[in-house]
């Protein structure tokens, strides 16, 4: 795979120094739990180091989940890779066990189960990973067979996919954009899809007679990376990368504080406004047009406005609900979302996690809830997804580092 631009390989999820204005890399601390500042009676440790694997499974963990035996998944796309954590032993032990689940696939990124299943995206589909129950292996894995499910997805560009299982029994998956801000000539472009466990296109709009199924769910996402269902009202909550080097003037100069970043409620059939607007950042309420890339008249007053906004280019990304922690009961009605960091900024903003606090299931306040990745202009690690375990903890991927990160809670 060939990539032109720092745009195109950071969205593939390589961490570049040299990228313009990103946080430069600085030495991971020995002590993990003095460098990250968190809520009192809340501890973090270094659960796996992958640059402590050996080579078959070392590399950056990006998407996690877990399998109904608490076994812990992660992706390593820039490796090709998935590799599973096994659950019940020491953390050293865990370092030096982890198990080779699939090998040569294409820039995997999003995991799911669907029983015994487990579903990875590649960048141009899905396919699905089936244990060997004869082998030798431990686990029954490497998969057996790696089966072919979605093809021929859009690739390039943001190219990395994140999918996930809904309540509903079906797929989700992100495609994010080709571009900065265009007009998109392929219609799966950012946006989110639906799919059947099966493979079969289950988009919003019902199709009829001789019209091929459409996986369309959602549109006008710039790169919806993160998404989960409130555990109460089952609605679909969703980040949003929003576009760089826009400006609120027509021919003004690049405000580096525009756009903000989104937090959606996503629904069947809305388009959200990329690429020609952007939530509010004050208030959330309403789109601002961008004046140096105008739609139709009126198109920004139909667009689904986002129900919490972010920091401009902070770029979150995996985003949990904290109801299956053992947390305190002040927590168990938010979120946590990992903001990766800026590439752009000549601040960089992003590179923690933050809580979104809610009142019932509407998102009312953003608070840092751990910070200290960054450090002026520098960072030593990314966050990337989060993820609630099944021992209550939040795990937490970090591709920079090359570590997850466990955050429990002891008062």
């Amino acid at each position: 795979m060939i990539f032109h631009s720092c745009l195109l390989i950071l969205a593939l999820g390589f961490s570049l120094a040299s990228c313009a204005n990103e946080a430069k890399v600085s030495p991971v601390p020995n002590e993990i739990a003095g460098a990250i500042h968190l809520p009192k009676g809340f501890h973090i440790e270094v659960f796996a180091d992958f640059k402590k694997h050996p080579a078959s499974t070392r590399g950056a963990p990006r998407m996690m989940t877990f399998d109904a035996d608490g076994h812990l998944y992660v992706s390593l796309p820039r490796q090709g890779k998935v590799v599973m954590l096994a659950r019940g032993q020491s953390r050293a032990s865990i370092e030096n066990q982890a198990v080779l689940v699939a090998e040569n696939l294409n820039a995997p990124h999003g995991l799911a189960f669907v029983g015994e299943k487990l579903y990875v995206a590649n960048q141009d589909g899905i396919v699905v990973l089936e244990k060997d129950l004869q082998a030798t292996a431990r686990y029954g894995w490497p998969a057996k067979t790696v089966t072919s499910l979605v093809k021929n997805l859009p690739t390039g560009g943001h190219t990395l996919k994140s999918l996930k299982l809904g309540p509903d029994g079906l797929l989700y998956i992100n495609v994010g954009s080709s571009c900065n801000v265009c007009n998109e000539s392929d219609p799966l472009r950012a946006t989110i899809l639906r799919y059947t466990p099966d493979g079969k296109a289950a988009g919003a709009l019902a199709t009829l007679g001789r019209h091929s199924p459409n996986p369309i769910y959602a549109s006008g996402l710039r790169n919806s990376q993160g998404f989960a269902w409130h555990p109460t009202s089952q609605m679909m909550f969703a980040t949003n990368n929003g576009a760089d080097n826009r400006y609120e003037f027509k021919n003004g100069q690049v405000n580096d504080e525009l756009p903000p970043e989104h937090l959606n409620i996503i629904a069947a059939g809305q388009h959200y406004g990329w690429p020609y607007c952007w939530g509010r950042a004050k208030d959330a309420t309403g789109m601002f047009p961008d004046p140096n890339f105008v739609g139709e008249p009126d198109f920004c007053q139909s667009a689904t406005p986002p129900v919490m906004t972010f920091t401009a280019h902070s770029t979150p990304m995996g985003v949990s609900f904290l109801d299956k922690t053992n947390w305190p009961a002040a927590y168990k009605k938010d979120a946590i979302v990992a903001l990766h960091g800026s590439w752009n900024r000549k601040n960089p903003s992003g590179y923690k996690l933050i809580q979104v606090r809610f009142d019932g299931d509407k998102p009312i306040e953003v608070l840092d809830f751990a910070t200290g990745w960054l450090d002026g202009h520098s960072s030593f690690g990314r966050p990337v997804d989060v993820i609630v375990g099944p021992d209550g903890a939040l795990y937490v991927s970090d591709d920079r580092a090359e570590v997850i990160y466990r955050i429990s809670y002891k008062p």
